[in-house]
This record gives structure tokens, sequence and C-alpha cells, in this order.
């Protein structure tokens, strides 16, 4: 069992940067691929950034690349997503997840979420 929590998150202009952290409970964090989502308001749940296991695989959504960068911390069991030159249109609830697989991308490969950290940005 894996407990996520997110934090980080609020209100951003546009063009400046947020860093979001997620902490995670239990011994195999190691284990465990990362990833962070995100769900603006009428939109479904999508894909923004994921590390796998030991940190060595990243892989991001194109509209991030290049400004999202994901990171983790397996002695400190926390995965964080630094997010700079931020837009209106990544305003959402931005969720961390943690999949027993070492890395994975789609949504459905995860096996536990946080309770998700808003995050807008104001043009």
């Amino acid at each position: 069992q894996v407990h996520l929590v997110e934090s980080g998150g609020g209100l951003v202009q546009a063009g400046g940067s947020l860093r979001l952290s997620c902490a995670a409970s239990g011994r195999t964090f190691s284990s465990y691929g990362m990833g962070w989502f995100r769900q603006a308001p009428g939109k479904e749940r999508e894909f923004v950034a994921a590390i796998s296991a030991s940190g060595d695989r990243r892989y991001y959504a194109d509209s991030v690349k290049g400004r999202f960068t994901i990171s983790r911390d397996n002695a400190k069991n926390t995965v964080a997503l630094q997010m700079n030159s931020l837009k209106p249109e990544d305003t959402a609830v931005y969720y961390c997840a943690a999949a027993r697989l070492r890395f994975a991308i789609r949504s459905t490969l995860y096996d536990y979420w946080g309770q998700g950290t808003q995050v807008t940005v104001s043009s």
C-alpha cells in the first residue's frame, strides 16, 4: 500500500514557476514508477510526466516538454514536478500517482493516487 500526498499548488501568473511535491508512505517507494497527471475543469485526466523507479528514465507530454521537469528522491520517498514558463492552459488539479510497474505512462497502469493539488495560472 502506498499513500500519496501532494503539495505546492497555488495561484501564479503566466510565465511564472511552481514546484509540486508528492510525499509517499511505504518502504517500497523505490520500486514504483511515479507519474504526474492533471485534470482541468470539464476535461479528462491527462498524462503530464513519468519517472522510472530508479530515476533513470523520464517521459513528458508534448504540451509540457521543455518547461516541466520530474524528479524523485528515493531516500526521502518524494517525487517533484518543477513547472516553469507556466501558461493559463496549465491550470488544473495535479495528481501524483504510483505504479507497481517500474515505469508507466498510461493512467490505467497506476495503482495509487493522491488527492490532488490545484494549480491556477492567471493570464
